[in-house]
């Protein structure tokens, strides 16, 4: 590494709370952050298919910039301080424009605990206003609790939850640099406040974790009937590449969305049909056909999860 480089490191990672010995000392365990070029103004980094660990520093999800005349905007800030400053040190590769917005497609941890790190850069936080009942809640502060223990170094108690600086409530465009980014909320889905992101003049759709890629959905208290309506309104967009929020590049938007679609129809019909017959779901589940879903990344993990979720969801909707 040369000075420069560890230079930058240590005064970046010393606002934050982290010591570049620690950095230094882990750099050779952590996942490589290489931005891939995604159109000519924009590129991303692809986290791992795996559950956030201190090996990995949490970096589990996808994040992606675009680089215009007037300065960078980059979509979500990755699963903590440090990978947001690695994220700022393959930007500074590209270009020396200063990162003047960050739009957060949803507060998931794994998407926002680096936005402090941008925040300190000076860029506007852009989010959709329906994230305000979650970063206010006990659950939210619960999770950076647990994280900062079992996440440490990269969460601790100087990582902290970051407010949008503009909350939004419908659509909106975005133009930096005569550059013009569509912002469409396409929630509840995922979560309440899920946001998509398209730019038109190279065709690029930021999908956000609307679309995962090669692994099982994390469905978590998702509205998964909304999930699959948002699925086919991202499809409305003119996209000759999609950005996911988890796994590689989507060439092929209709089918490499099908996968997620193809998920979570399956978990609402099976689960639906349970439910309506007042099966427990522990049948249920047993009884269940998972061949189709059961080769793929996390499904050990995620399944039984998401299909509970769904199981309680459908009682709902049945009443």
């Amino acid at each position: 590494m040369t000075k420069t480089k560890t230079t930058f490191l240590a005064r970046a990672l010393a606002g934050l709370g982290l010591a570049l010995s620690v950095v230094l000392a882990c750099a050779d365990e952590a996942p490589p952050m290489v931005a891939q070029q995604v159109s000519p103004s924009a590129w991303y980094v692809e986290g791992v298919s795996a559950l956030g660990s201190p090996a990995n520093q949490n970096f589990i999800s996808n994040a992606a910039f675009v680089v215009t005349p007037a300065g960078v905007v980059v979509i979500d800030a990755l699963g903590s301080p440090a990978l947001a400053t690695r994220l700022v040190a393959e930007i500074r590769k590209h270009t020396s424009q200063p990162i003047t917005h960050v739009i957060v497609t949803h507060y998931h941890a794994d998407h926002i605990y680096g936005l402090q790190a941008f925040k300190a850069l000076g860029a506007r936080i852009i989010a959709h206003q329906a994230a305000k009942v979650y970063l206010n809640s006990d659950t939210a502060r619960l999770r950076l609790e647990v994280s900062r223990q079992e996440l440490a170094p990269w969460v601790n108690d100087d990582t902290h939850l970051v407010e949008a600086d503009e909350w939004i409530d419908g659509e909106k465009n975005l133009t930096v640099g005569g550059v013009q980014f569509q912002i469409k909320p396409v929630g509840p889905s995922h979560t309440p406040e899920d946001l998509a992101v398209y730019l038109p003049s190279e065709k690029v759709l930021f999908a956000g974790d609307l679309v995962f890629r090669s692994r099982i959905p994390y469905v978590g208290q998702a509205d998964s009937r909304h999930w699959i309506a948002a699925l086919d309104k991202l499809l409305a967009f003119d996209a000759v590449v999609i950005v996911p929020g988890h796994g590689p590049l989507s060439h092929e938007a209709r089918k490499d969305m099908q996968l997620t679609r193809d998920y979570l129809v399956y978990l609402r019909e099976s689960m639906g049909r349970a439910a309506q017959n007042l099966e427990p779901f522990e049948d249920a589940y047993k009884n269940t056909d998972w061949s189709q879903f059961e080769h793929l990344p996390l499904f050990r993990v995620a399944n039984r999860m998401n299909a509970y979720n769904t199981y309680l969801l459908l009682e709902q909707e049945a009443r």
